[in-house]
């Protein structure tokens, strides 16, 4: 099992626009999501998501100034090489203007208007509440064609 991070950049408290990624390359190609990515070897999953801001829109963002969102355990039974964990957090302050880069378009959603459709099928399950300044913990399970979800478990705090 490897180990992810996922960063949502937001505006307001309470969230009023969230800065999401269109996925140009690999893995998830075609839809928006937040930033991040697999931990490198002897990487902390703060340093990867400041790596991640940096590679995937040219953001620069202090350790310090990432709020933890929780954990999820993603599982993919039809590609078990797939699963994943992933370290959630969102992040209210950085440095520099979000940019297109080789991975990643950046754009801009206002909270009501999150595009679910075009986004991976459990989020509209989990991101709300992490928009709402809660933590969230759980697994989902992916079915055979790892798009659409066949379970799901998330506890809030």
């Amino acid at each position: 099992m490897r180990s992810t991070t996922l960063c949502f950049p937001i505006q307001g408290n309470p969230a009023q626009q969230i800065l999401l990624g269109m996925k140009k390359t690999g893995f998830g190609r075609g839809k928006y999501n937040g930033f991040g990515g697999k931990l490198e070897a002897g990487e902390t999953p703060l340093g990867c998501v400041v790596r991640e801001l940096a590679e995937e829109c040219g953001i620069v963002a202090e350790e310090a100034d990432l709020r933890p969102a929780g954990e999820l355990l993603f599982i993919f039974p039809a590609n078990p090489e797939l699963n994943h964990d992933v370290h959630l957090y969102v992040l209210h302050k950085w440095q520099g203007a979000p940019q297109e880069m080789q991975e990643m378009k950046p754009v801009w959603f206002d909270v009501a208007e999150i595009p679910y459709s075009e986004m991976w099928a459990d989020d509209c399950y989990w991101l709300p509440a992490v928009l709402k300044g809660k933590k969230v913990n759980g697994k989902v399970v992916f079915s055979d064609n790892n798009e659409a979800v066949d379970g799901i478990t998330i506890r809030t705090e």
